[in-house]
């Protein structure tokens, strides 16, 4: 079995046109918020984070060795494409989702009324059963850039088991 852990941070700002928040996006799944990530992809921080989490279960280089922000290519870019294939190298590795656990961390939104819904978005995109899959959404309790809501954080952890 092959462990990972993947983090992604995003300042979250005011949506366009009054500053230069995309749209809130987490596991695939939009969320009406008036503050968006700040990033060069669509900056959907779970999905960044288990495509990390996969990654390195794989001992590979990070989500920005194979999509930089340099690259125009990835402005504004889905986040799922950067899973997929994070997902084709898992499989090609002979490597199925054992689990994923993943703790977002932000004063709002909230994440409980959307956890389900997450969870399936979630087991739809890694293609297992949705039990292999859990959300769950912290505060920074008003600490910080994450606690004052001009941050959000997401920890995810993966475990990896080899296809027999």
């Amino acid at each position: 079995m092959r462990v990972g852990h993947g983090y992604d941070l995003h300042r979250l700002e005011p949506c366009a046109p009054s500053g230069r928040g995309r749209p809130l996006v987490l596991g695939g799944l939009r969320f009406d918020h008036a503050t968006g990530p700040v990033a060069h992809s669509d900056g959907d921080a779970l999905l960044h984070a288990i495509t990390d989490a996969i990654l390195g279960a794989l001992g590979m280089p990070d989500i920005g060795s194979f999509f930089p922000d340099t690259d125009a290519a990835n402005d504004g870019r889905d986040s799922s494409i950067f899973l997929r294939e994070a997902l084709a190298r898992m499989r090609a590795a002979k490597f199925s989702v054992g689990n994923i656990d993943c703790t977002v961390i932000c004063e709002s939104p909230k994440i409980g009324p959307r956890r389900d819904e997450i969870v399936a978005h979630l087991a739809a995109l890694l293609s297992c059963d949705a039990q292999r899959i859990n959300v769950k959404g912290k505060t920074h309790e008003k600490v910080d850039a994450v606690g004052e809501g001009r941050a959000i954080e997401v920890h995810v952890v993966a475990l990896l088991q080899p296809i027999s």
